[in-house]
C-alpha cells in the first residue's frame, strides 16, 4: 500500500504514444525518489520504479525491436 504522499501529482503520456487509444505508457510526476508508470488503459494500477530502474526500462525500449 502506498500512502497518499507517494501518489503522483499528475500523469503524462509517452511522446511515442498515439492519440487513437493504442498502447500508451504514462509517467507520474511529483513523486520524490520514484518514477510511477501505468498503462493508460488501466489507470487505477501503477508501478513505482526507482529512477535507475526506469532509466534501464527506457534504454531497453530504445534498443529493442518492439
Amino acid at each position: 500500500m502506498i500512502n497518499g504522499s507517494k501518489l503522483p501529482v499528475g500523469w503524462r503520456k509517452s511522446s511515442y504514444s498515439s492519440t487513437n487509444g493504442g498502447n500508451c505508457l504514462e509517467v507520474g510526476e511529483g513523486v520524490s525518489g520514484a518514477v510511477p508508470v501505468r498503462d493508460s488503459k488501466v489507470p487505477n494500477v501503477h508501478l513505482h520504479l526507482t529512477p535507475r530502474a526506469f532509466a534501464g526500462l527506457v534504454e531497453f525500449a530504445r534498443s529493442a525491436a518492439v
